[in-house]
C-alpha cells in the first residue's frame, strides 16, 4: 500500500510500543515500592496490540466511535492518550499507583477519555454491542442525530473469548439486527496459563457467520503475501497453515536462525523454497515469519477502511504475535512476565531512546517531531472529539399518587405505578425504557408494555390479535415501542442497563432505564451489575419476587443473600419497601436520583452522598398485605428515603424494640401485639433501605473521627432515646446480618432474625415458622433477650 500515512503511523508505533512499555517497566522496576508487592502491567498483552490500536486511533476511528480497550492493553491506550494530550505525564509515572492511570481503562478513575470501562473480561466486549443497540434506539425516536451513528469497537482478547456473557450477547444482537459493531479478536493464541487450543477459531467463524456477521481474517501481512507471491511461497504458506500454535510461538521466541532450521528440516531441500528462506538473513527471516496481518499497518488498514463502508456487524481476526516487538515475543510465560532491565536496554538502544529522555514526546522519532504533531492533531478521532456528552435533566413529579387496593403487594404496586406513568404524555413518560429477561409480565410490567410497546426497528404485529385470539397483553414491536425484551440471560440484562445507562454521555440523550428480574437472579448477573455500576451508569433494577415469601416456587427461586449484596454494592442504593406508599415514595426519588451528578461529598444532615446520584436496587414483593391508611407527608417521605421511620415509637422505658424490612412487616406487626401487655413501651420500627441507615452512620462516624463532633446520622436519630437496656430483635426475608448491626449504632442488645439456609416449597406460614421469622419466633426472641415474665401469648415449641 502506497499510502502517506504509513511512515507516520509506523514512527508512532514505535512510540506506543516504548511508552507502554517503560510505563510498566518504571512501575515495577523505578519507581518505590514500599510493600513489596509485585505491580504488573502485561508488557506482552500490550505489544501484541500496539499495531492494531496506532492503526485504529490515528487513522481509522471517527470522533462518534466509542472503543472498549482490552483490559490488559490499557497501557497502550494511555500511551495513546498522552500523545493525544489527554493523559499527563505525572498519571503515566503512577501507573498503577494511587491517583494514577488505572490498570485497566476506567471510565470513572481514569482523567483521560476513557469510552467503556473494561477489566473483567467479556464485559467490555458484551458492552459495545449492547450500545449499538442504545443508539439505534434513539434514532428510530429521532434523537441524537446532530452526529453520525459511531462504531461500537470492542479490542478483544483471543482467551476472552472463552467468557460466556459474549456469546449470550451475540445472540441478542441477531434478535435485534445489530448494525455498527466492530469486535477486533487479537489472536495472539496464547492465554494466561497456555497456548489456545488447536482449531478453536474455526468454530468461532462459523459462529459469528451464522449470526449474520461478517468475519475478516488478517492472518497474513503484506512481507509474508509479497513472499507467497515469490517461487516456492505456496509451499511456505501451507507450512505455516500447518504450524501448531504452540511452535509457532516457540519459534517466535527463537528468533530467525530457529525459523530457518525449522522450516529447512521440515521442508527439506525444495529448491525454490529453500532459495526463497536462504535469500534472507536470519533477522529478515524473523521479521518475515512474524509479519502477521495483525502487526502489518497496510492490511489493517485496508480492511478497517473497507468494513467503513457498511453497517454491517464485523469480526477481525487479527493473527498476532503475544510481546510482538519485545524480546519476550512468543513465550508461553509472557502473560505475566516482565522485562529486565538488560532487556529494556536493548529495547532503548533499538528504538532510539536517550536515558533521561524516556517520557519525551519526541524522543526517538525517525520523522520531524513538527510533521508528526501535526498528522496526531488531525487524526479523525481526536478531531472534534466529545468523549462525555451532557443530557438535559428529566422532571420528575413532586409525588406519584398511589390509587391500590389493600391488600396489595409490592411488585403489584410497581405495575400500577409504571401503568400510570405510561398513561401521561409527560417526558418521564418518553425517556423511560425498560427492559427484562423473559419476565416481563410475571415483573408486572405488562400494563406498562400494553401502552408503550415493545422496541423494534421494524414493525412486527401481534398476531394474536390479528387472529382475533384473547389475550391479556399487546405484543406489537416498532420503533416507537418502548420496552426492549430480552432473552432469559441476566448478564444480557445488566449489560442492556448498562449501555441504556451510560445513554446521556455516550450519545448525549437522557434515558431513564428500568430493568426487571427475580430477585435470587441478580446473583447470575451480578458481574455484569457490578460492571454497569462501577461505570456510573444509571438505572432501577426491579428485583421481584425475593425470599421465602415466594414460598410455593422452592429454594432455586427464593434469594436469601440479596439484601447483602444491595448494602455492599458500590453505586447502588438499595431499597425494600413494605407497603405501596413506601414504594411509590421511593420510586419518584429513584427517577430523580438517577438523574444526580453534583458533588460526592456526604450529605451534612443525612450523611448520605444524594448529590452525586447514582442507581437504584428495589427488592419487592409477590406477597400481598394490607396496606396502612395515611398520608405521606414531607417528613414521612425523607424518613422512608433515609432508610427507615417509626411505625410505633418505643415509649421512654423501652424494654423491646422490633426491626423489620419488607414482606415480613404482617408479622412485626403481630409480634408487637403479642408482646405488648408483657414488655413495656415496645416499639416497631420500619426500615425501608438497611443500605442507606449504614451508609449514614458509617459517614457520620468517619465525620466525627475526622473532628465533626456533632455529625448524626439518621439511624442515630432513630434510636438515640431508646434505653440502654432495651433489647432490639431485627427480622427480614433475607439474611440476618442485613439488619444484625442496627444494634452497634447505639449498644443495644440484638437478636438479628432471618433466612440463613436454602429454602423449599409450602406456605408462607410454614417457611416463616420454618426458618424462625413469623409472628411468634419474633416473640420468643423478644422474650429470650428482655428480662421480664413470661410473654403470655407464646405458644408452647413443639
Amino acid at each position: 500500500m502506497d499510502d502517506p500515512k504509513l511512515a507516520c503511523l509506523e514512527d508512532l508505533e514505535r512510540k506506543v510500543l516504548w511508552l507502554s512499555t517503560w510505563m510498566i517497566h518504571n512501575a515495577n522496576n523505578l519507581r518505590p515500592n514500599d510493600d513489596g508487592l509485585k505491580v504488573g502491567g502485561h508488557q506482552a498483552s500490550s505489544a501484541s496490540l500496539a499495531t492494531v490500536m496506532t492503526a485504529l486511533y490515528f487513522a481509522v476511528l471517527r470522533p462518534e466511535d466509542r472503543v472498549a480497550v482490552k483490559p490488559h492493553a490499557s497501557p497502550v491506550f494511555h500511551a495513546i492518550q498522552y500523545l493525544f494530550g489527554n493523559q499527563t505525564r505525572s498519571k503515566l509515572e503512577s501507573f498503577r499507583a494511587f491517583g494514577g492511570a488505572q490498570s485497566y481503562p476506567s471510565r470513572t478513575k481514569d482523567t483521560d477519555d476513557v469510552d467503556f470501562s473494561t477489566g473483567s473480561v467479556g464485559l467490555g466486549v458484551a458492552q459495545t454491542l449492547f450500545s449499538s443497540l442504545v443508539q439505534d434506539y434513539l434514532r428510530a425516536k429521532g434523537m441524537a442525530m446532530d452526529h453520525p451513528e459511531g462504531r461500537m469497537v470492542a479490542l478483544i482478547g483471543d482467551a476472552e473469548m472463552d467468557e460466556g456473557n459474549i456469546f449470550e450477547a451475540l445472540l441478542e444482537g441477531w434478535k435485534h439486527g445489530l448494525r455498527n459493531t466492530w469486535w477486533i479478536v487479537d489472536y495472539n493464541r496464547q492465554s494466561l496459563d497456555a497456548v489456545v487450543r488447536e482449531g478453536l477459531w474455526e468454530r468461532f467463524v462459523s459462529l459469528f457467520r451464522n449470526f449474520g456477521w461478517e468475519v475478516v481474517v488478517l492472518k497474513y501481512g503484506s512481507l509474508l503475501e509479497e513472499a507467497f507471491d515469490e517461487p516456492g511461497g505456496e509451499t511456505l504458506r501451507s507450512w505455516i497453515d500447518n504450524c501448531p500454535n504452540q511452535l509457532y510461538s516457540a519459534l517466535a521466541y527463537q528468533g530467525g536462525a530457529a525459523w530457518r532450521k525449522r522450516l529447512l528440516d521440515e521442508l527439506g531441500d525444495q529448491g525454490q523454497v529453500s532459495k526463497l528462506i536462504e535469500s534472507r538473513s536470519d533477522k529478515d527471516l524473523a521479521r518475515l515469519m512474524t509479519n502477521l496481518g495483525g502487526h502489518d499497518l497496510p492490511s489493517l488498514l485496508k480492511a478497517f477502511e473497507h468494513a467503513r463502508k457498511h453497517d454491517r456487524p464485523v469480526c477481525f481476526v487479527t493473527y498476532t504475535i503475544k510481546g510482538f516487538g519485545l524480546p519476550l515475543a512468543g513465550h508461553k510465560d509472557n502473560h505475566a512476565g516482565l522485562m529486565t532491565s538488560a532487556q529494556i536496554e536493548d529495547l532503548r538502544a533499538r528504538l532510539g531512546v536517550r536515558p533521561g529522555y524516556e517520557w519525551d514526546l519526541e524522543e526517538g522519532l525517525l520523522l520531524p517531531p513538527a510533521e508528526l504533531a501535526a498528522f496526531i492533531k488531525t487524526a479523525p478521532f481526536n478531531a472534534g472529539r466529545r468523549g462525555r456528552h451532557e443530557a438535559a435533566k428529566i422532571a420528575v413529579p413532586a409525588a406519584f399518587a398511589v390509587k391500590v387496593q389493600s391488600p396489595v403487594s409490592t411488585q403489584h404496586g410497581f405495575g400500577i405505578l409504571m401503568h400510570e406513568i405510561a398513561k401521561g404524555d409527560t417526558d418521564l413518560a418518553r425517556r423511560i425504557v425498560t427492559t427484562s429477561p423473559d419476565v416481563t409480565i410475571s415483573t408486572n410490567l405488562g400494563a406498562w408494555v400494553n401502552r408503550r410497546g415493545l422496541f423494534a426497528r421494524e414493525e412486527k404485529s401481534d398476531l394474536f390479535k390479528k387472529e382475533r385470539i384473547a389475550s391479556t397483553f399487546n405484543w406489537e414491536f416498532s420503533p416507537k415501542g418502548q420496552h426492549i425484551e430480552l432473552g432469559i440471560a441476566e448478564m444480557n440484562l445488566f449489560v442492556t442497563l448498562s449501555a441504556l445507562g451510560l445513554s446521556h454521555s455516550i450519545f448525549g440523550e437522557r434515558l431513564l432505564p428500568v430493568g426487571t428480574l427475580y430477585d435470587p437472579f441478580i446473583e447470575r448477573g451480578l458481574d455484569a451489575l457490578n460492571y454497569a455500576c462501577y461505570q456510573d451508569a444509571r438505572f432501577i433494577v426491579v428485583a421481584t419476587p425475593s425470599g421465602i415469601s415466594l414460598a410455593p416456587e422452592g429454594g432455586a427461586h427464593q434469594s436469601i443473600a440479596t439484601p447483602l449484596i444491595g448494602m455492599a454494592q458500590d453505586g447502588l442504593a438499595s431499597f425494600e419497601p413494605a407497603f405501596v406508599d413506601e414504594l411509590a415514595t421511593i420510586l419518584r426519588f429513584s427517577f430523580e436520583y438517577m438523574q444526580r451528578d453534583g458533588d460526592s461529598q456526604a450529605d451534612p444532615v443525612t450523611w448520605l452522598r444524594d448529590a452525586a446520584g447514582g442507581s437504584v436496587y428495589l427488592r419487592l414483593s409477590t406477597r400481598p398485605i394490607e396496606q396502612p391508611k395515611r398520608v405521606v407527608d414531607q417528613p414521612l417521605a425523607e424518613d422512608i428515603l433515609n432508610g427507615g421511620y417509626w411505625i410505633r415509637r418505643p415509649g421512654p422505658n423501652a424494654q423491646i424494640v422490633i426491626a423489620y424490612t419488607g414482606a415480613v412487616a404482617p408479622e412485626a406487626i403481630d409480634a408487637i401485639g403479642l408482646i405488648a401487655e408483657d414488655r413495656r413501651d415496645v416499639g416497631l420500627l420500619a426500615v425501608t433501605s438497611a443500605d442507606r441507615l449504614n451508609a449514614g452512620w458509617t459517614a457520620a462516624q468517619r465525620a466525627r473521627e475526622h473532628g465533626l463532633v456533632h455529625a448524626l446520622s439518621h439511624v442515630e436519630r432513630l434510636l438515640a432515646n431508646i434505653p440502654n437496656n432495651c433489647g432490639l430483635v431485627t427480622v427480614i426475608d433475607g439474611h440476618p446480618a442485613t439488619l444484625a448491626w442496627l444494634g452497634s449504632v447505639q449498644g443495644h442488645t440484638t437478636r438479628p432474625l432471618g433466612v440463613e439456609h436454602f429454602g423449599q416449597t409450602g406456605t408462607i406460614a410454614d417457611l416463616y415458622r420454618h426458618h424462625g421469622i413469623d409472628a411468634q419466633s419474633i416473640a420468643q426472641a423478644a422474650q429470650s433477650i428482655s428480662p421480664g415474665r413470661p410473654i403470655r401469648h407464646l405458644r408452647a415449641a413443639v
